[in-house]
């Protein structure tokens, strides 16, 4: 599993693997076709409440690696377990539990590209979205802190200006000419930050093909420096991590506070932003 994604017919033709473990990572309250479907045996991965730091006021922030090994093992996953994420949407939010588990130090995990979708349109089986009692997982995690960047790392790296800060939103939130969905705050960037919309590496809810995707990536002139990928509050932003991890050498990893945190911080400076 040395990509970060496979395809429907790879999984297909891995089911029978006795350390496969399947896992919807489908956001709650996101509407997608074959509601109340899933693929064969999944496990059901809560990013926003179970596997999130719940003393954080901002959404999705990643837990403590003990509370993830925690919560990992609950849903019967061990170091040797062969890990396969998709969504309802598609590729939504996959990518962010693929993050997770490589942020805490585990790399047999990829990314199912088309999601159930893909998998539907291909004729293979579903289920009606159930619960599995398996038992306890022995995941151990080896925390990875160069994935992911906090508030002070964007700051220290104003000045700095070691890593590129690559925006996964809309161009209209980007530059402050659209409103963001998160009541109170600015619009606009980060300053010196790139934007490459997410649905922009994306058709038909799965990955653009490689070539397309460099092409994307060397319209923003990253050069060789080091990545930060940020977004709204830290989804979107792995769908672009997945993508430069396809074709792009550079270091990488996640603002994980992302816009939310950022615009929400009186000290932060703000490029083409009003507040709402």
């Amino acid at each position: 599993m040395q990509t970060p994604l496979v395809t429907v017919d790879w999984l297909h033709s891995h089911l029978s693997d006795p350390d496969l473990v399947i896992l919807d990572a489908t956001q709650a309250g996101k509407k997608a076709d074959h509601e109340g479907l899933q693929l064969p045996g999944a496990r059901h991965f809560d990013f926003k409440r179970t596997f999130a730091d719940r003393e954080n006021e901002l959404p999705n922030m990643l837990p403590s690696p003990e509370a993830f090994a925690t919560e990992a093992q609950k849903l019967g996953i061990s170091n040797t377990s062969k890990i396969v994420v998709y969504d309802r949407l598609g590729v939504y939010s996959s990518p962010r539990v693929w993050w997770m588990f490589r942020t805490m130090g585990h790399d047999q995990v990829v990314v199912l590209d088309g999601g159930l979708p893909e998998w539907v349109r291909c004729g293979y089986e579903v289920e009606p979205v159930q619960r599995y009692d398996s038992l306890p997982g022995s995941f151990a995690t080896v925390f990875n802190p160069d994935l992911v960047k906090g508030i002070q790392d964007v700051y220290q790296n104003l000045s700095g200006k070691k890593a590129l800060v690559v925006d996964a939103r809309s161009a209209g939130r980007f530059e402050g000419i659209a409103p963001e969905p998160r009541a109170g705050l600015s619009s606009g960037h980060i300053p010196d930050s790139k934007n490459l919309p997410f649905p922009d590496v994306l058709r038909d809810g799965k990955f653009k093909p490689k070539a397309e995707l460099l092409g994307l990536f060397q319209t923003l002139d990253l050069g060789d420096q080091p990545l930060i990928f940020s977004c709204g509050s830290g989804i979107t932003a792995c769908i672009l991590y997945v993508a430069s991890e396809l074709v792009l050498s550079n270091e990488k990893a996640v603002y994980d506070g992302s816009w939310t945190e950022w615009a929400q911080d009186e000290k932060a400076p703000i490029v083409g932003g009003a507040s709402e």
